[in-house]
């Protein structure tokens, strides 16, 4: 067998080191950067979990202070009143009515006889 001559000799070597060095270099992105990047998704997942789970508890609280502003026998009597206009036996119900507005000309009518 023949031997290669140096400047083969020199090309193998530098591709064989090229080789290497993107060996190397997958190896590092698959042990490294994919799970380094897994670890920082992950965290900003946490990060928008914790974000809600603190609204929710917020929401919870102002939901638990409303329950129990409706166990108040006023609190019930004043949304009764306020919303469906209930009154107590004997009182006397009274109800704004809005005044007509003067801006709008009132609508004429036509009739014909047959």
């Amino acid at each position: 067998m023949k031997k290669p001559s140096p400047e083969v000799a020199r090309r193998r070597k530098v591709v064989v080191r090229f080789a290497l060095v993107l060996a190397a270099a997958v190896v590092v992105l698959f042990v490294v950067v994919l799970p380094l990047r897994t670890l920082l998704d992950q965290r900003a997942e946490t990060d928008h979990a914790r974000d809600v789970l603190k609204l929710l508890k917020a929401q919870n609280a102002q939901l638990d202070a409303e329950a129990r502003k409706l166990q108040d026998d006023a609190e019930i009597e004043r949304i009764a009143r306020e919303q469906y206009g209930m009154v107590r036996p004997g009182e006397t119900p009274y109800v704004p009515v809005p005044v007509p507005s003067t801006t709008a000309p009132a609508p004429t009518t036509t009739t014909t006889t047959p």
